[in-house]
């Protein structure tokens, strides 16, 4: 059998075949045009055990076209694969020929590759969330603006409602004035363009019997339940609970040696915005959930308040596994016992 990793860049990769040997058969840089990449391959397709492809940030167009053309892909988790320390040159051919070894002896960490259609509007999602951040630095610019010219603050809901007129009202100077109406029509810009999307979304999700168990949960709402539900993808890909919470960084990652630690893990394994998504659940239900808030409160008596809010995140993360698992109603009951 034949093995090949490609390591992969903006605007070339590195392409390595070995056997089962690891003596290298093939080994060249090309640019990132599919047609060469696939001359190349042509070749060693009959005994092609797999293709390695690194999750770089740009993979979505190699990988959807080799796996169309009839290849066997396999996405790396590079931030789960570590080469000896002890190596004295290194390079982009030994990063390839690296990733056809360990595929070679089963050791790959293997990302996953959502659906082309699923992953395009998860990344949708991702986008919403990355405007709303760009409308909140346009909010938090106004408040400091009117808080240096009046000594005074307003709201977000009241910035979120100010006009040119109530602008030209504040008889500020032109200069000033300018530049609170320069923040207004990028903030109005950005929530024209989250309304669409969350239109989008919400059309997208409502269909899903997943996305109506999750808006029963203590603390998720619309916006979140469609997070979770799009990051998390097919539930079946998790072969138990603690493989999810672990996922979506809701356990700790240490080191132990003899019962005791010896260091920590990496703790940027896993699902951002599931961390994410799950950590604003979890204030939410505090805030309005009382099993929850007794919880939060018998954690923040024995630790902290960080360390209680990710505990019942933990909960949650759990109670929505199932939840997705088994097609079951939330149980505060059983969540918070």
């Amino acid at each position: 059998m034949l093995f090949c990793g490609i390591d992969l860049h903006s605007n070339n990769c590195f392409v390595v075949i070995s056997d089962d040997d690891d003596k290298v058969l093939y080994s060249r840089r090309l640019p990132n045009n599919l047609d060469q990449i696939c001359a190349a391959l042509d070749p060693y397709r009959t005994n092609l055990f797999g293709v390695v492809v690194e999750s770089t940030y740009n993979w979505y167009w190699l990988v959807d076209e080799l796996i169309e053309a009839g290849y066997p892909l396999h996405l790396a988790n590079t931030t789960a694969i570590k080469q000896y320390d002890g190596l004295k040159h290194r390079g982009d051919e030994s990063d390839a020929r690296h990733l056809a070894h360990i595929l070679r002896l089963g050791l790959l960490p293997e990302g996953h590759i959502m659906p082309r259609a699923t992953r395009a509007v998860r990344d949708l999602a991702r986008k919403r969330m990355q405007l709303v951040q760009q409308r909140t630095t346009q909010i938090v610019s106004i408040e400091t603006c009117l808080a240096q010219q009046t000594g005074g603050r307003l709201s977000t809901n009241d910035v979120k409602q100010l006009t040119d007129a109530h602008v030209d009202a504040m008889s500020f100077g032109a200069a000033d004035s300018m530049g609170l109406k320069a923040n207004l029509a990028v903030m109005q810009a950005l929530q024209t363009q989250i309304d669409t999307i969350e239109k989008a979304l919400s059309k997208h999700c409502r269909s899903n019997p997943g996305y109506r168990l999750l808006k029963t949960v203590s603390g998720i709402g619309p916006i979140l339940a469609t997070v979770i539900l799009l990051e998390t993808g097919s539930i079946e890909r998790f072969a138990d609970v603690g493989n999810y919470a672990s996922y979506c960084r809701c356990v700790d990652s240490v080191h132990v040696s003899n019962g005791k630690k010896k260091g920590e893990g990496n703790t940027k394994n896993g699902n951002r915005y599931l961390a994410w998504a799950y950590v604003e659940a979890a204030n939410f239900a505090i805030r309005y959930c009382e099993p929850a808030r007794k919880f939060y409160q018998r954690k923040k008596a024995k630790r902290n308040s960080i360390v209680a809010i990710k505990a019942v995140a933990h909960k949650l993360a759990r109670a929505c596994f199932h939840m997705l698992k088994t097609g079951e109603q939330f149980s505060i009951e059983r969540c918070f016992a």
